[in-house]
């Protein structure tokens, strides 16, 4: 039986998150692992809620959260990421199942962003094919 994953995609950059999502299907597939949910959210803070509904799935052994958080002109951007973060790591613990974390920022440049769309994306979804390919 083959790994089932989701994905958890903020939508606010779409050209960008459409590419990390054609990334994160891509490393999946080449893992041997099967993308069974994609998800579209409005913004990073909606990830943990949407993340909870996905891995309390039976069917689903783990998941990738991929978006961006843009450098803005207060310090909002870093508080979000940091709650997002850690309410991501809550889940793993609590429900013992991966997230790969493809979240570019908080506090990232406009400039740097194309560069690392696919980069991000393929490290997140492969950091759950390790984890859920490991026997701890």
């Amino acid at each position: 039986m083959p790994i089932r994953i989701a994905l958890v995609i903020g939508h606010f950059h779409k050209t960008e998150a459409e590419a990390m999502r054609d990334e994160a299907e891509k490393t999946a597939q080449e893992c041997g692992m099967e993308v069974d949910s994609v998800v579209w959210i409005p913004g990073s803070m909606e990830a943990p809620l949407a993340a909870k509904r996905l891995l309390i799935r039976e069917e689903i052994d783990g998941l990738v959260v991929l978006g961006i958080i843009e450098r803005g002109e207060t310090e909002h951007g870093v508080v979000m990421g940091q709650a997002v973060t850690a309410a991501l790591i809550g889940l793993q613990l609590e429900l013992m199942k991966p997230v790969g974390m493809g979240l570019l920022g908080p506090g990232i440049f406009a400039s740097q962003i194309l560069s690392r769309v696919r980069p991000y994306a393929r490290s997140a979804t492969m950091a759950v094919h390790r984890m859920l390919s490991t026997d701890i």
